[in-house]
């Protein structure tokens, strides 16, 4: 439950933060053009709104809704979510939307996205420049990494340590925004050049390439950092601790299973998640009595323990870390020199991002879109900053991406609008907005639903 909540707070505030200045970045252009906002909303205020006020002398109403989905501003003179047609029909006004020019309506409308990309690109220097880059590049992974069988019939060794592909060289693989660069560049690639043995040996990538997504939701994974299985810590209170498993102890085996590494171990409760899928809630207790052989980290005794494992099937320990195996590198940038370093990761990860849209429209794709629950699933179950900025950052810049397409409704679709406007020099009218705006809402509302469907589903068997 608590992991839950810390959850649940960094997913709020992230989008707090996230709404309030993209629809401050509407609110700004729409103020530099003297342009009238009736109201500037934090959340969605159906039915009713927790918090309002308005300042002396402001044509603005500043409330707080109570659905923390998103939030909007209300721009008089503007077809937009709350189809107020009413105002429409009266004769236009010098402060309305409608009465301003076309370019200046654009750049209204595309505020809020260059708000989220500049928000973006200085979180990512900011985090450069306040933590700097902790990382352990790869050629120092002296124990290697493991790979599951389709990298092995691919050519690929348990001990080989991925150097580089015909493109480019990498450097790390330990952060979800490393691996996924990795993968995209293995699953693009002629060939992958690895270090075994100490020598340098080049992997023929099939002609076709690889499917990304696929490499992602492999169990195991299709590559992952050897770390042998010693337990780091042990929560208080949990069925480890209840057991007896101590800091430093190694597991040895799980159900019978041979553990080596951590890899081997999520293998294991992978395969036992696999068998509860559907499973009477009686069979469910049972499987989750389980067998766990550890070695001592004191006396090296070989010690065979029953537990219980927790219904999220763990039982309570912290693994090791492979920054305690290998040595990392810290790369400190000063003020002048994160900004131009966290512009390029940004633009990086945009562009990462982008090319991972192909897998969307595949089935493996769209059973994967999920909204706010894997979203929320995305930040840790204890607080840290440094992740908490990174993923605000990245979703940020989906965000910005999303608010982009040309779907009705979004700010894609006005900008698109606009851009025919002013091209062909003829404004669209109001009843085709009306219209236009209607048939958006209906297509976000399906895909919000479709999302929150998958949500719904993975909890259900995932639990």
């Amino acid at each position: 439950m608590e992991a839950f909540l810390i959850r649940a707070l960094q997913l709020i505030l992230c989008f707090s933060i996230l709404i309030l200045l993209h629809e401050g970045g509407h609110f700004f252009f729409a103020k530099l053009f003297k342009v009238r906002v009736e109201k500037f909303c934090l959340f969605f205020d159906p039915w009713k709104t927790l918090l309002k006020f308005r300042p002396k002398k402001s044509d603005t109403e500043y409330c707080l809704g109570w659905l923390p989905l998103g939030g909007y501003v209300k721009i008089s003179g503007m077809i937009d979510e709350s189809m107020d047609t009413q105002q429409m029909k009266q004769p236009p006004q010098p402060w309305e939307f409608r009465s301003h020019p076309a370019w200046q309506r654009l750049l209204i409308m595309l505020g809020g996205v260059l708000v989220n990309f500049i928000l973006a690109l200085f979180i990512y220097s900011m985090i450069l420049f306040y933590w700097g880059e902790t990382y352990i590049p790869l050629d120092r992974m002296s124990k290697g990494m493991q790979f599951n069988n389709e990298a092995k019939a691919l050519g690929f060794k348990d001990g080989d340590v991925l150097l580089s592909t015909d493109k480019r060289a990498f450097k790390r693989f330990d952060s979800s925004e490393s691996i996924g660069s990795v993968y995209r560049d293995i699953s693009s690639a002629q060939y992958v050049t690895v270090l075994r043995n100490g020598h340098k040996v080049n992997v023929d990538i099939p002609a076709d390439g690889l499917n990304m997504l696929n490499m992602f939701r492999a169990v195991p994974p299709f590559v992952s950092t050897y770390v042998p299985s010693v337990i780091d810590s042990v929560v208080a209170g949990t069925p480890a601790a209840k057991a007896g498993i101590c800091k430093g102890d190694r597991l040895m085996a799980f159900n019978q299973s041979k553990v080596v590494t951590w890899n081997d171990f999520n293998v294991a409760i992978q395969q036992l998640s696999d068998r509860l899928v559907g499973a009477p809630t009686d069979d469910s207790l049972a499987a989750r009595h389980v067998s766990v052989v550890v070695s001592r980290a004191r006396t090296h005794k070989i010690d065979t323990l029953k537990l219980m494992l927790m219904p999220s099937l763990t039982m309570g320990v912290i693994k090791a870390s492979p920054y305690t195996m290998y040595k990392p590198v810290t790369v400190k940038y000063g003020f002048f020199e994160s900004i131009p370093a966290g512009i390029n990761h940004g633009i990086d990860v945009l562009a990462g991002y982008v090319d991972d849209l192909k897998y969307l429209f595949t089935k493996e794709g769209a059973r994967s879109v999920g909204s706010f629950g894997a979203i929320g699933s995305m930040f840790p179950t204890s607080w840290d900053w440094q992740r908490f900025w990174e993923l605000t950052a990245f979703i940020s810049i989906i965000l910005a991406f999303m608010n982009l397409l040309p779907i009705p409704a979004l700010d894609g679709g006005h900008v698109l609008f606009l851009l025919c406007e002013i091209i062909t020099r003829r404004k669209p009218s109001e009843k085709f907005m009306e219209r236009a705006q209607m048939v958006g809402m209906i297509i976000l509302l399906v895909l919000m639903v479709y999302a929150v469907g998958n949500d719904v589903l993975r909890f259900i068997f995932h639990m």
